[in-house]
């Protein structure tokens, strides 16, 4: 391991865990979750999916809009790697997809149509319960090595504690609940991306950073600045004209 890349993923844990000191934005930490993934693992895109309540798996962050597409594709066909990782509890590894059509015909072509080549799946988990799946995708065949998923896995580990509350985790009911509450947050994310991407005729990945950037730049939740994007009390003008004074945008 080179210092360099040592530095990269001491960093990653400082961050996730700075973000775990004070009342920390879960959709926050779940977005630094996959993004840490590619920048660590040598992984192209990286998306997660988390448990409701009932069992049922639903997107809760996605590092580019490739992963996004792929995961909701799983969930829409019910096949996919990251969906038998959920169910079994247990990494799902595919270096070459090419050579799984007939196991998962519908993932495998969506895959090769959006250039990615292999997949690896961990689950999320704390204790026995299986909280979700974190998938990482690749334009190139081949199996991480042992050192990659063994730092996977743990950064994996760290983030589902995040969302469920170490001081809370052996009742099942606030995990649950907590679960619940990062999948809502997630899905006003989305609506505020799609305000956003509208009024700035912008992709969803790029409207995504705005909002992100916004939040950051003013100390505030990404879900709490989602909302009031919905809720039309901060206008998406707002969030573009920050973007372009932070020339993210141009």
């Amino acid at each position: 391991m080179t210092d360099h890349r040592e530095r990269e993923i001491i960093q990653a844990f400082v961050d996730l865990s700075n973000e775990l000191v004070d009342d920390y934005d879960v959709v926050e930490i779940l977005t630094r979750l996959t993004t840490s993934c590619t920048q660590l693992l040598g992984v192209d895109s990286a998306g997660l999916l988390l448990a409701n309540g009932r069992g049922a798996l639903h997107l809760a962050a996605s590092s580019s809009d490739r992963a996004h597409h792929l995961e909701v594709l799983q969930l829409q066909r019910d096949e996919g790697p990251c969906l038998d990782c959920f169910r079994a509890g247990e990494v799902v590894i595919v270096p070459d997809l090419a050579a799984e059509t007939e196991r998962w015909p519908q993932f495998c072509r969506a895959a090769r149509d959006v250039d990615f080549r292999s997949v690896h799946a961990l689950p999320m988990r704390l204790r026995d319960t299986v909280l979700g799946t974190l998938g990482l995708f690749g334009e190139q065949a081949g199996r991480l090595d042992d050192e990659d998923l063994a730092l996977a896995q743990a950064l994996a580990h760290v983030v589902s504690v995040a969302v469920v509350n170490e001081k809370a985790a052996a009742d099942l009911a606030t995990i649950n609940a907590q679960l619940q509450h990062a999948l809502t947050s997630r899905i006003i994310v989305e609506q505020a991306k799609g305000v956003i991407a509208q009024t700035g005729d912008l992709e969803m990945s790029v409207a995504f950073s705005v909002l992100r950037r916004y939040a950051r730049d003013h100390g505030r939740r990404l879900s709490e600045v989602a909302s009031e994007v919905v809720g039309r009390q901060l206008h998406g003008a707002t969030l573009l004209a920050h973007a372009r004074a932070a020339a993210i945008l141009p």
